[in-house]
């Protein structure tokens, strides 16, 4: 190649090598300051849209477990009020076999302490609700449900109280509306009532401890559906760690080489820029 003071093809190619160790060096600088390889779209287009939707898929998940804590919070709130319930229908079991011997004042206080109870039942079941939600005492209409998200999709829902045609026990009204209309000497209808009473209380015992066991069955699927959910998004996580972070040891030593080659490039421009001075010398005399 000629010699010549117009065109300086040394220090052209200088300045490419040195554009093109600038342009790596920003790239390493970023993913050292970031912790990414890939940070945006312009890193790589495909993993950057595969990390977004699985990040997004992280809060969802999110949002599913808020979802899962409410449910277990809301049954657990009704197993609290079952056992409660199931307590006082013990005592009431009691108090109905005395009931059904007894006589005169003895009769009129046993009656007195069995329709408290009932009270206190009714009371307990009223106040199991959590966030507006009462599994003892809301109602749905048929083929509705009161249920919370177990997953992202559309059908991933978890039933906690069926419609009209799965029924949820309520307050055993049978055997807490006994009314005795003469304590002294019982009328006929009575009597008949208070003969009746023990079965009507196992009755509602062994609704109540059949209701209670479902619930428990319902928030230990819920835990377990929690922990699931937790692993799941950790999978998800670190899978996302894989495709986007940047190995951090690698990028500081080629962060390192790259100093080094710039400071290279640009002495390699400066010596490429003194061959037109040098031309000069050819002209001294």
């Amino acid at each position: 190649m000629a010699n010549s003071i117009n065109t300086n093809a040394g220090a052209l190619i200088a300045l490419q090598n040195l554009n093109a160790t600038s342009r790596d060096l920003n790239v390493t600088q970023n993913r050292v300051n970031t912790g990414l390889k890939v940070s945006s779209a312009k890193d790589n287009g495909a993993i950057f849209a595969i990390a977004t939707n699985q990040r997004a898929e992280m809060g969802a998940l999110d949002a599913v477990k808020n979802s899962m804590q409410r449910g277990q919070s809301i049954v657990d709130v009704a197993l609290a009020a079952g056992e409660t319930v199931v307590k006082a229908l013990e005592e009431q079991k009691s108090l109905a076999v005395a009931i059904s011997n007894a006589t005169g004042d003895a009769l009129k206080a046993y009656v007195t302490d069995y329709n408290a109870l009932g009270a206190e039942i009714t009371k307990a079941l009223a106040g199991a609700t959590f966030d507006g939600v009462n599994l003892w005492t809301d109602t749905t209409a048929a083929g509705a449900t009161i249920s919370v998200k177990t997953g992202t999709g559309a059908t991933d829902n978890f039933v906690l109280k069926g419609g009209a045609t799965a029924t949820t026990a309520t307050a055993p009204a049978s055997a807490t509306a006994l009314v005795i209309s003469n304590y002294a000497a019982p009328v006929a209808a009575d009597i008949t009532a208070m003969q009746g009473l023990t079965g009507v209380v196992d009755g509602a015992i062994k609704a109540f401890t059949a209701e209670l066991g479902a619930m428990g069955t319902k928030s230990k699927s819920l835990e377990r559906s929690l922990i699931f959910t937790n692993k799941i998004q950790d999978a998800v996580e670190v899978g996302i760690g894989n495709l986007v972070d940047a190995d951090l040891a690698k990028e500081s030593a080629k962060l390192t080489a790259l100093q080094t080659k710039q400071q290279l490039g640009v002495q390699a421009l400066g010596i490429a820029n003194q061959s037109s001075s040098i031309l000069l010398g050819l002209f001294r005399g």
